[in-house]
Order: C-alpha cells, then structure tokens, then sequence
C-alpha cells in the first residue's frame, strides 16, 4: 500500500523516524493496521458527507454546552456546591464536543501531515475530555451520595474546598490519562502491540481505558443505586404522595442516566474490546468504518446537559432567562411575551422539581416539619430563589 514497509520489516528505519519525529512514522503504522485500505492512499483528501456530519455532531455538542455554561455563569445567583459541578460537568462536556471537533477536522490527509507527538496530542486531548467528563459524572454522584448518607450541617467553606479540590483531581486524572501514550505507553515500532483502530497505540493502554471507564459506569451505577434507596425508605417514613412522587421522579432520572451512558458508551467499549482481543486481520475486515461509534459516545456529552441542567428548575429559568435576553435585544419578541413564558415555566417546574431535602438529618418522621431535599440524581438539587 502506497509502498510503505511495514515497522517490523525494517526495524532501524522506524527507530530513526521516532528519533527525528517524522510524520512518515504515522504512515507507517497506519499501513500495517490495515487502515489505509479503501481510502485511496494517504493523499485522498476532502470532507465528504459523513465527516461533515462528524463535524455537524460536535458543533452541536459544542452549543449546546456553550449554551448552557453560559446561562449558569451568568444568571444563577446560587453559588451551592451544585453550582461547581454544574460547570465542571458542563465545561468538561464542552471540551469534548471541541476535542472531537479538532479531531474530525485534523484526520483523513491531514494525519500523515502530523508529526508523531501532534498525533498523540489530537487523540490523547479526545481521551482526556471524554475521561474529564466521565469522572465528572461520577464525582457529582458521589457528592450526591456523601451529602446523604452525612445530613448534618457543614461548613460552605470546607464544603467549596473539597469540591473544588475534587474538581481539580477530575482534571488531572483526565490529563494524565491522555498523556500517557505520548509519556511512552505506545507501540511505536512494535506493530505486534499495535491496535487496529488507533494504529500507534497499544493494545494494553487500551485495555486499560475501557475497564477504567467500566468501572467509574459500575460506580455511578453503584452510588445512584444507593441514593435512590436512601430516597425511597425517606419517602416511605413521610408518607406522604408528594414525597412518592418525587421518588418515582428521582428513578425517572437514574434510569436516563444510566441507559443514555450505556447506549452512548456501550458501542465503543464493544469496539475496543474487539480490537484488543481480535487479530489484526480479523479487525482489518471487520472493524472498518466504525468511526461513527466515536461520534455516539461523543453525544453522550450532549445528552448530558439535558439530564443534568434541564431537570433542574433554577437551570431552566436560567437557560429561558438568558435565551429571552437575546431575544429581547434582537427585537424578536415582545418583553411581555418573554417575561411570561419565563414566569409559565418557573410555576410549571416548581411542582414537580421539588424534592427529598432534609434539614439536617433522617431523624424523626414529623410530616409538617420534615423538608423535601431536591432529586439527588441530577443536578437539580440547586436551591429556587
């Protein structure tokens, strides 16, 4: 293909391409995976339809999260510890949609334009913003639990500080783990090692991603699961229908969470899968032509603003808020019109957003004194002011 040998074929050579980071490397791997066949070589070039549908997908994640980040930033007047993991989750899933975006936009051509170390940093920036957002998840999850299992009074400076410093370990964990293969944990020269689908990374770091993300999916799992039973034997001390209905709300948004993390993510962890265990020739014919796989677990981050902001009822008045502003700038819409389909949709929330909030512990079962917490499984527990 294209004449290229193979790494394994000419060992000394490949070893001096390394040395000199020359773009030729990349050509190299890309030739023993398997991945040029079908495309017309390294020179084929253009966008074409389904990457310019790529393209589309992450511009829509991008606005989407923009959209949101931008209206929590600006019109929120909470500044609860649910604030902080609202902008960390919606920020991380910006960074992805911007990630995937730079992407899609430096593959085809332009990969074998790239010098090793830019290849390792287009794909590791992916890893680091899809395990941002991951980890994102799953630290608001844990956060949602603590605060359950440990009702009593704490201080929102001590409160702030543990947030923020989990907020910034989310980051670093993430970074570290998009760096490692620029760090050395590739196959550079060792095609043996090599996956298929990303042709000089290796099999093991691979292996190591998908059973990471299979566990932060099994703990987030693992923590809803207990928060809802926490929220389900609260509700049945008050005994009251409200309390059952915000019961069968808080299951509602658990088994969203769960099932859009599953069918965003569930494809791709499938695909690595296969590419790790399965032969070169067996993933040459078989796993061409999977890179809308990536896309789907990339929509997952779009998904995630309307699971997590949209079911809160301070979130979609500030979402509503900042839309209607723009609006009323552009002259597109009377202040009357605006104001009242703000106010129509704070009343319309604010009796089904209400939620299992205890004041300061379980303790006792005296209905009228007992306050409702916010559902505890999305970020809909910011206080309404």
């Amino acid at each position: 293909m294209n004449g290229t040998a193979s790494p394994a074929a000419a060992p000394e050579a490949c070893q001096q391409l390394a040395a000199s980071g020359h773009s030729r490397l990349i050509l190299l791997h890309y030739n023993h995976s398997g991945r040029l066949a079908g495309r017309g070589g390294a020179d084929e070039g253009g966008l074409g339809p389904l990457r310019g549908l790529f393209v589309a997908a992450s511009c829509l994640v991008v606005l989407e999260n923009l959209l949101v980040l931008v209206a929590i930033v600006a019109r929120m007047r909470s500044r609860r510890w649910v604030y902080y993991c609202l902008v960390n989750i919606t920020l991380s899933d910006l960074l992805t949609g911007a990630a995937y975006l730079a992407n899609v936009l430096l593959s085809g051509a332009r990969t074998f334009r790239l010098t090793p170390a830019q290849w390792f940093l287009r794909e590791g920036l992916l890893f680091s913003a899809l395990a941002a957002s991951t980890f994102s998840l799953l630290f608001t999850a844990g956060e949602r639990f603590a605060t359950m299992v440990r009702p009593a009074a704490e201080s929102r400076a001590a409160k702030t500080g543990r947030v923020y410093g989990f907020i910034g370990l989310c980051w670093l964990l993430a970074a570290l783990l998009g760096l490692l293969p620029l760090l050395g944990w590739n196959c550079v020269c060792r095609p043996r090692r090599c996956s298929s689908l990303l042709p000089l990374y290796a099999k093991e770091y691979i292996l190591f991603c998908v059973v990471l993300f299979a566990g932060v999916l099994a703990a987030i799992l693992a923590l809803y699961g207990a928060i809802f039973r926490v929220v389900q034997a609260t509700g049945r001390k008050v005994a009251r229908s409200p309390a059952r209905r915000k019961t069968r709300r808080l299951l509602k948004t658990v088994l969203l969470i769960l099932a859009a993390f599953l069918l965003c993510w569930g494809p791709l962890f499938g695909l690595l899968l296969a590419d790790v265990f399965g032969s070169n020739v067996w993933a040459q014919e078989y796993l061409r032509g999977m890179d809308w796989i990536l896309t789907l677990a990339v929509l997952n981050s779009a998904v995630n603003p309307v699971i997590y902001a949209f079911r809160s009822r301070e979130v979609c008045r500030a979402v509503l808020g900042f839309l209607c502003c723009g609006c009323l700038r552009l002259g597109l819409r009377g202040p009357g019109d605006c104001l009242a389909r703000v106010a129509e949709a704070h009343s319309g929330t604010s009796t089904t957003d209400s939620s299992l909030r205890p004041r300061d512990s379980f303790r006792g079962s005296r209905s009228l004194s007992f306050r409702l917490r916010e559902p505890l499984s999305s970020v809909s527990s910011v206080r309404s002011v």
